[in-house]
């Protein structure tokens, strides 16, 4: 039952979220940037909830940020998944006790989801490239997560740990012996 609501919640955060970018950010944007959230809630349930439900989600709402938006319907799939399954790596890898490994988590997977969505948009779409002005917009993006990962990160540890215990259940200690 529990696993039913963390689902819920979770289809909840994004449509939240979905709103928060729409409504919220669109308002306060940093020489008409906005943050992602979206990299940053793809990160956090790979970090929480593993490679493989992370893939599964960041395809799931990869769709639905093509339909609403309105993009080439599986390029933010495609890219959300990959930063699920980064988020599922650095899990294994790194520790989330920390906020400097997080915030260097976000900023890597920030420059990972526009990287790769900018390189599928140039080969599906044959949208030009223009690499100074990328370069600008992903350092704003990627200044405008950092501040926002400062923000949530003890609302990511508090509730991520409880996530992750009832995903992965004792799974968890059997890394680590």
């Amino acid at each position: 039952m529990k696993k039913i609501l963390i689902h819920v919640i979770l289809i909840l955060t994004f449509i939240f979220i979905y709103l928060l970018q729409t409504i919220f950010f669109s308002n306060f944007t940093i020489a008409g940037i906005m943050p992602n959230l979206f990299v940053i809630l793809m990160l956090y349930i790979g970090l929480y909830m593993g490679t493989r439900i992370g893939i599964i989600y960041g395809i799931i709402f990869g769709i639905f940020i093509d339909i609403w938006i309105g993009k080439t319907l599986g390029l933010t799939s495609i890219a959300l998944a990959i930063i699920g399954i980064l988020g599922g790596l650095f899990d294994k890898t790194f520790s989330k006790d920390s906020r400097i490994t997080v915030l260097l988590m976000g900023v890597v997977s920030t420059i990972v989801y526009e990287v790769i969505l900018c390189f599928m948009q140039y080969i599906v779409i044959g949208v030009n490239i223009d690499v100074l002005q990328f370069i600008q917009v992903l350092s704003i993006e990627v200044i405008y997560n950092i501040l926002l990962i400062i923000i949530l990160y003890p609302l990511m540890k508090l509730t991520g740990y409880e996530i992750e215990s009832e995903i992965k259940g004792d799974r968890i200690l059997t890394r680590y012996f």
